[in-house]
């Protein structure tokens, strides 16, 4: 049973990333920027948003002291 769960994660699997080689990581970055270039070609746009802006902003803290049922 072991081999076969070996042979399913072999060096060409590129699911595993702690078994990517270089060349795999080169396919990946040069397939992404392909990708990047065809939805910029097509009209898309890149919008660069600040490191300090968050999606979700912080909630009110919920009082929770004595909510549990005696």
């Amino acid at each position: 049973m072991k081999d076969d769960q070996t042979s399913a994660r072999s060096k060409d699997n590129e699911e595993f990333g702690e078994e990517r080689s270089i060349s795999s990581r080169q396919r990946a970055r040069s397939q992404l920027n392909e990708e990047v270039d065809a939805f910029l070609a097509g009209g898309g746009a890149i919008n660069e948003i600040a490191p300090d802006v968050t999606a979700d902003p912080p909630r009110k803290p919920q009082p929770k002291y004595g909510s549990r049922p005696i």
